[in-house]
């Protein structure tokens, strides 16, 4: 009876869609998509969490559908994974963002968003209006998350930071985290923009620290929020039970 949480990872970008490239000439998408590879290995490798991939290879697949891809596979939670960038080449640290349906936190959160939103322009799908109902329904659907995955990303943000510099959650209508039912976030891995950064990114030893670390939060955030029905929630019950006997133990002889 102990299910097995599906931890959905979305590499960014991908195929004819680029994303930032560094000063030294890294694709933020080959980034992205070794850092999911990662993380989906330690995941597999930790009791109670399962790990899919939106994409494993080099292709380009449209926002929405990276969504719908983490519904099929009964995610518990979507991660995507990015590289920051900025005219800025000093700008440093994590990020993570989730969903908001109501404005961004800062100007840069609303840049950050239209930038990602965008590549569905450069990968060519087509784009179109969804059904007004529809739409006012997921809203509905997504404010009830949008708490959970604040909390699940400043756990996620807090182990980044004891890694390297981390800057703070953030939100704004990032189209790729309309995932309506499952906490989800977008995790910006650093700044590729940034040459010590873009290094640090590219390094097989650094990108296996990112996966701990977004691996840590996630860990934090279950053991702390464990969904019914799950090795988590069994774990909590026997912490749980251990307490109680350990208040109850003594009494007269």
């Amino acid at each position: 009876g102990n299910r097995t949480l599906v931890v959905a990872i979305d590499a960014g970008h991908g195929g004819q869609d680029p994303g930032a490239i560094g000063p030294s000439g890294n694709r933020e998408k080959d980034i992205t998509l070794a850092i999911a590879r990662e993380l989906a290995r330690q995941i597999n490798a930790t009791p109670g969490l399962r790990a899919v991939l939106t994409r494993d290879t080099d292709v380009f697949i449209p926002l929405n559908r990276r969504a719908v891809l983490a519904r099929n596979a009964k995610a518990d939670i979507f991660l995507s994974i990015h590289a920051d960038a900025a005219e800025n080449r000093s700008a440093q640290g994590a990020s993570v963002y989730v969903l908001s349906t109501r404005g961004a936190s800062s100007q840069r959160a609303r840049w950050l968003a239209d930038k990602e939103n965008a590549a569905d322009l450069i990968g060519g799908a087509k784009l179109t209006t969804g059904d007004t109902l529809a739409s006012v329904l997921l809203d509905l659907t997504q404010s009830g998350q949008m708490k959970a995955s604040s909390d699940a990303a400043s756990q996620v943000l807090d182990s980044l930071g004891r890694i390297g510099k981390k800057r703070r959650v953030e939100h704004a209508n990032f189209a790729v985290l309309r995932t309506s039912d499952v906490p989800a976030m977008l995790v910006e891995t650093g700044f590729i923009s940034n040459h010590a950064e873009e290094a640090l990114l590219a390094s097989r030893d650094y990108q296996r620290k990112l996966a701990a670390a977004v691996l840590d939060g996630v860990h934090a955030y279950f053991t702390q929020q464990p969904p019914p029905g799950t090795l988590y929630a069994a774990r909590a019950q026997a912490a749980q039970s251990a307490q109680v006997g350990v208040g109850g133990a003594g009494g007269s002889p």
